[in-house]
């Protein structure tokens, strides 16, 4: 029996990386649609659920994708509503590529060292930041600052995650060069998750450090968001601080996004989001 993949796409078009990475993954087909929404979600997850049965089932999954996270979610939790007890498909939540980004990003940086007890400032607290932050807790890091230019906006973020996941993270604000600079003292790890083409990290921030150990950067449009780095960095060491680039990172996510739309077919009752794609992460060799 074929192996389906219903693609549900918050965008008003479904993203072809997304699709690509599926077929790798040894998906046969994939039915699209775009401009999804919690409301309009049901009738494409009972199209999956009522057309196979027993053990058929785990032949079909469902992938979740979108610019908006928000949004995504929200059509994540409308699929479980659809679902009929034991009568549904595994189902992927990955939205803007957050969950597999930030657990590459964990992994890489994880790769033959030890956070435990560490430090870690990451400047950008968007998805991939916060998603970052859990991960590094989750492994023992001591301290983790996740920060906005905005000090309040930081914080709405840090009680939200409280809310949700039950951690602290602390609130930091990086509106200028030299508050990054600050927020680095006594810091580790440094993570660069801001906007693409932008540097939120200069080289005033990191340059003569004396405790920083590893830097890492998602940004692969230049200027990097990380002065001095290269995208290509993969553990590249620079004034005693290991770098990671942007494709370093995501040759890693795209390993992590094609493990995890493989494991979808192994039930039928899975869910892959920000907690569980990070297990599959770290089965893979970074």
């Amino acid at each position: 029996m074929k192996k389906l993949l219903l693609h549900l796409d918050t965008d008003p078009v479904p993203s072809a990386f997304d699709q690509a990475v599926a077929y790798d993954s040894g998906v046969d087909n994939i039915i699209t649609y775009g401009g999804v929404t919690r409301d309009n979600v049901t009738p494409h997850v009972h199209g999956m659920i009522f057309t196979r049965g027993g053990k058929n089932l785990k032949n079909s999954a469902i992938f979740i994708g979108g610019s908006n996270v928000h949004a995504s979610e929200l059509v994540g939790k409308a699929v479980k509503k659809a679902f009929f007890g034991p009568v549904s498909v595994s189902v992927m939540l990955d939205p803007n590529g957050s969950n597999t980004t930030a657990a590459a990003i964990a992994r890489k940086v994880m790769t033959d060292y030890d956070i435990k007890g560490k430090k870690v400032v990451i400047v950008g607290a968007g998805p991939v930041g916060q998603r970052s932050a859990l991960y590094f807790l989750k492994e023992g890091a001591a301290e983790v600052v996740i920060t906005s230019r905005s000090l309040s906006r930081a914080k709405i973020i840090t009680d939200q995650m409280k809310e949700a996941y039950g951690v602290d993270v602390i609130p930091g604000e990086s509106r200028s060069d030299e508050a990054v600079a600050e927020l680095l003292v006594g810091a580790h790890v440094a993570i660069a998750s801001g906007p693409a083409g932008v540097c939120i990290l200069p080289k005033l921030a990191w340059s003569g450090n004396k405790t920083l150990e590893i830097i890492a950067d998602v940004n692969a449009v230049p200027p990097m968001g990380v002065e001095g780095l290269e995208v290509m960095d993969n553990g590249t060491e620079k004034e005693g601080i290991r770098f990671y680039g942007a494709i370093a990172i995501g040759n890693f996510k795209m390993k992590v996004h094609r493990a995890a739309i493989a494991a979808l077919y192994e039930s039928n009752n899975q869910f892959l989001d920000e907690t569980t794609i990070y297990d599959i992460a770290c089965k893979i060799e970074s």
